[in-house]
């Protein structure tokens, strides 16, 4: 059953102001366009606002700039997305990963958990795991040896957490999330390779959110360290020892090498990526498809990816390209020359 809020329900949630009726009943948040009379809507991006004239909303969320533009229920704030997001917690339908503890889940008997932890079928979780307050393990998990979990984290259906790996509170793990597999270590003699067994572990602070099939390796001999509040996209490649700093964000496909220390409150797009045993300071915006061969040491926004064209124009490019050297040589010779016929003038 959809739970209702009145909007000075709503407002009270956000330490914010209603203008209109502050008993009107909301069931749930919908866009401009598509929202009917018992949804609220929001207004996040000034591209949409002729949509105010059209919606059919019930209410909207509005910043005080762009309240003037709308005549009928709203909220007014500071800032609209931030608003919309705290809402949509509020009012979030998300089922739960798993509900009581299921028969067919296999757990040793030196696990630790309390009553208020739940496991789904067919989950493992082996000895000397312990599970905070509220944990919720989906179904087809497993949870390896020591491993420790905090209170009120979430592993959806098919993760897998390898052993003495340590999670906090409040983390939320997708599906097919793999935690503390093995970093690629190798060695090479004489054109064998002699695996190095990786004996750290991977450390993840509080708060932090990983997405569908996102792997993150353990240390060789450190640990693998994911600060509090990161929050990382589907299909990312964490490598053994990487440090990724509090607040970072990733989005998918990007890879990170070995090594590698991504300060805090980091941006880093998607396909982007990062060479090994390399730094990059706070605060850094990496834009999509870049590749980070050397350390970052002043905070701003760094390129690399080369935007799309048509083929022709390409392919005729990347000739060029290729031929860089050639055209510097040249150049070099005609500053020469030109130095040259100067100093005949002079």
């Amino acid at each position: 059953m959809t739970k209702q809020y009145t909007l000075g329900q709503l407002a009270a949630h956000i330490d914010a102001s209603v203008v209109g009726d502050s008993d009107y009943v909301i069931d749930r948040i919908a866009t401009l366009s598509k929202a009917g009379p018992t949804e609220i809507a929001f207004l996040a991006n000034k591209k949409y606002r002729n949509q105010l004239e059209q919606t059919r909303a019930g209410a909207v969320i509005v910043s005080q700039e762009d309240a003037a533009h709308f005549s009928g229920n709203k909220i007014v704030v500071k800032n609209a997305y931030i608003a919309y997001a705290h809402l949509a917690q509020m009012m979030d339908t998300t089922p739960v990963s798993a509900s009581n503890v299921h028969s067919s889940a296999v757990i040793h008997g030196s696990v630790q958990l309390s009553d208020s932890v739940s496991i789904g079928a067919n989950a493992v979780i082996e000895a000397g795991a312990i599970l905070g307050e509220h944990v919720q393990i989906g179904p087809g998990c497993f949870v390896g040896r020591n491993t420790k979990i905090g209170q009120n984290t979430k592993l959806w259906a098919n993760v897998m957490v390898y052993h003495d790996v340590v999670i906090g509170d409040n983390c939320l793990f997708q599906s097919g999330a793999v935690i503390g597999s093995d970093g690629f270590g190798y060695a090479n003699e004489a054109g064998k390779w002699i695996k190095i067994p990786q004996v750290g572990s991977v450390n993840i602070g509080n708060g932090v959110e990983v997405g569908a099939n996102t792997v993150i390796d353990r240390g060789a001999l450190d640990d693998t360290i994911i600060h509090d509040n990161v929050i990382l996209d589907n299909l990312i490649q964490i490598a053994h020892n990487v440090d990724i700093g509090e607040g970072t964000a990733i989005a998918a496909a990007t890879v990170i090498a070995g090594s590698s220390t991504i300060g805090k409150h980091c941006q880093i797009a998607g396909l982007v990526g990062i060479n090994g045993h390399i730094d990059i300071c706070d605060g850094v915006i990496i834009t999509g498809m870049t590749m980070v061969t050397k350390a970052i040491t002043e905070s701003g926004v760094y390129s690399s990816g080369i935007p799309h064209s048509a083929n022709k124009e390409w392919r005729r490019n990347i000739a060029h390209f290729r031929n860089l050297s050639e055209f510097k040589q040249r150049l070099k010779s005609l500053e020469t020359l030109t130095e040259q016929l100067q100093n005949i003038d002079d």
